[in-house]
């Protein structure tokens, strides 16, 4: 485990992408921001083309949608600074690739498979090359119970992804309306 890499967790819009850009921003180094969203539609593409707006255009992006470790490996060259956006739609990205789960049903063995060998291949690929890594997540355990099987497969194994991705790594931040709460290594000052 190398010393610098994070882990940003927290739910939807609190902030975790801007808090990751901003830590990244600190360093003064050139940074490759790895984004995992696949434009799907009208919306996504428009929140998609505000986040590279918000980006420093010195920035090298790489788009990847799965095999993110191995697209890094190839991609990062000296950068000292990764920044993966997001494990929660690399995790969807996955399901994406099983059909249609309304009109018939999906295997969650292989799902799961899938997701923890891309876990494995990223946090490999941390392990190997010599960066720091800020990686983005989102926290699905604090809600309600998803109503169907699919919804909790995914909820299952997006907490199984970032718990794998949170022993890797030294810090853990936990974003809540914008604020930060380090919670790995506790804060022991607060």
């Amino acid at each position: 485990m190398k010393l610098n890499n994070t882990l940003i967790i927290g739910g939807a819009r609190s902030g975790k992408s801007h808090f990751a850009q901003a830590l990244a921003l600190k360093s003064g180094q050139p940074v490759l921001f790895v984004a995992t969203a696949e434009p799907g539609d009208e919306e996504m593409r428009q929140r998609i083309e505000e986040h590279r707006k918000a980006r420093p255009p010195t920035w090298q992006t790489l788009e990847a949608t799965t095999h993110v470790g191995r697209r890094i490996a190839r991609e990062i060259g000296e950068t000292p600074t990764v920044i993966v956006d997001c494990v929660t739609l690399l995790v969807n990205n996955i399901f994406s690739q099983h059909g249609d789960p309304d009109s018939e049903p999906v295997d969650a063995s292989l799902i799961e498979r899938e997701v923890v060998a891309e876990i494995k291949e990223l946090v490999d690929c941390i392990d190997r090359v010599n960066a720091r890594f800020i990686i983005v997540t989102n926290e699905v355990g604090l809600g309600l119970v998803p109503p169907n099987r699919l919804g909790r497969l995914y909820r299952d194994f997006l907490g199984r992804a970032n718990q794998m991705l949170a022993q890797r790594v030294a810090e853990v931040y936990l974003l809540t309306a914008g604020i930060p709460l380090r919670i790995k290594p506790p804060d022991t000052h607060g």
